[in-house]
């Protein structure tokens, strides 16, 4: 409804292209779109062991520790337990679909050779 955005004039073009993907470009995006969910499972899973892993030494120290109980308020409990989580799920990401990439490579080279 309205006037149409350059969005949507740009949308309409890209589908109403005359190019014909081929098969193998099709294959590239379901391999690609596997990749990237096999990433973000393993992530999700680092994620959760390194949100256990941080928290139980952070809320054991800040009850035990003095220092600890003086200056690390919930914000920082928080913060410190969620920057392990956040860094452990992207370089999870990160390492297992440069993994599957690698892996893919090299089978499609063995398949070329």
């Amino acid at each position: 409804m309205g006037i149409p955005s350059e969005r949507d004039v740009w949308i309409q073009r890209k589908t109403n292209s005359f190019l014909i993907p081929s098969p193998a470009e099709d294959e590239k995006k379901l391999r690609a779109q596997q990749f990237s969910q096999e990433g973000i499972r393993a992530g999700i899973k680092a994620a959760a062991i390194a949100a256990v892993v941080s928290a139980v030494p952070t809320l054991i120290a800040v009850r035990k520790i003095p220092w600890a109980k003086a200056n690390l308020n919930h914000t920082a409990q928080a913060l410190i337990i969620s920057g392990a989580s956040i860094a452990a799920y992207f370089i999870t990401v990160d390492r297992t679909v440069l993994e599957s990439a690698r892996r893919n490579s090299r089978a499609q080279l063995d398949k070329n050779v």
